[in-house]
């Protein structure tokens, strides 16, 4: 007789490789990267392609000379990751600083616990944070766009909407004289991306796009975005509608700084998010509330990259929240 053989889970297998998700999470990038890159002009290309070959070059010498193994260039997840990073930075970053943030992302973010699948935190959150830590003036000088867009040095630069009206609060403004005042981008310029900020964050209609397309080629599920983005407005919401005078409406955290491109593309990170439903649901809304908690009370005007992070930490508790066993019994 011949004997069947069980091999280890799982069992159902699909079409689905890393090389084929990072190529489809590229695509889904090239709306928010098109934007940028007409916005801001050849800084932020310069800024692609150093955070980029940064990260291969950096991945493939720590793979072959410390890890002793071989390439794993192969799958994109090292260019996802300069990608990334790229477009978590003002476009007018010095390359040196780049290259910097580039090597903590990979080596410590990622390969520093051995590669693609066993790092617990988002690598280019990890990098984009180290570079917020040490470089805090060079990451918070922001190039307005489209003027900025033909020139390589002596931009343009003015804070972002978030953190003009975090600063301008803090002097004593009231919200109606800060949102009157001109100087606050109108709702549609936001939704667009002509606005200071980080290089691909800036058009949320872009991200948008690029969001959808995901869902729709299932590389990710609506748990974490839903979540993340419901929670975030409803807690902005809710503290709106008890001051208008001093907090900002949900839809303002909506469309300005990195939430968008935080819910659809670095908390859904396959690697740094939990496996089950309800864990992707909690994870969003801790995300959320958090990204809320700290742009209005915190130090920084942003909070996105930040309230990853944190969460990320607590992946190993939510993935342990698992249906019951089929057959398992349940005491009355």
């Amino acid at each position: 007789m011949e004997k069947l053989i069980v091999s280890g889970s799982p069992h159902i297998h699909a079409h689905e490789d890393t090389p084929r998700i990072m190529r489809w999470v590229i695509i889904a990038l090239l709306p928010a990267v098109a934007v940028s890159l007409y916005m801001f002009g050849w800084n932020a290309l310069i800024a692609y392609v150093v955070a980029i070959v940064s990260a291969l070059l950096f991945e493939y010498l720590i793979q072959k000379f410390l890890l002793k193994g071989s390439s794993t260039l192969h799958d994109g997840s090292a260019f996802v990751t300069g990608l990334l990073l790229a477009m978590n930075v003002p476009s007018n970053i010095p390359i040196w600083m780049l290259v910097v943030g580039t090597l903590v992302a990979i080596g410590i973010g990622k390969m520093i616990f051995g590669g693609l699948g066993k790092n617990p935190f988002n690598p280019a959150l990890v990098g984009r944070v180290f570079m917020l830590i040490s470089f805090p003036v060079a990451m918070t000088t922001w190039p307005k766009p489209i003027a900025s867009a033909s020139q390589l040095t002596d931009v343009i630069t003015g804070p972002t909407p978030l953190g003009m009206v975090k600063e301008e609060l803090k002097k004593g403004m009231s919200l109606d004289q800060i949102m009157s005042s001109g100087q606050v981008p109108d709702y549609v310029s936001m939704l667009w991306g002509n606005m200071g900020g980080s290089i691909g964050e800036i058009s949320a209609i872009a991200i948008l796009i690029g969001g959808l397309i995901l869902l729709y080629k299932k590389i990710i599920t609506w748990h974490i975005p839903i979540a993340y983005l419901g929670a975030a407005f409803i807690f902005a919401g809710i503290l709106w509608l008890v001051d208008p005078h001093h907090y900002v409406d949900p839809f303002f955290h909506m469309v300005t700084g990195g939430l968008m491109l935080g819910a659809w593309f670095m908390a859904t990170d396959m690697v740094t998010s939990p496996m089950t439903p309800w864990g992707k649901i909690i994870f969003g809304m801790g995300c959320g509330v958090l990204t809320i908690l700290i742009r209005v009370f915190g130090a920084y005007p942003e909070g996105v990259s930040f309230a990853i992070l944190i969460m990320n930490a607590f992946v190993p508790y939510l993935n342990k929240i698992r249906p019951k066993r089929f057959g398992k019994e349940v005491k009355a």
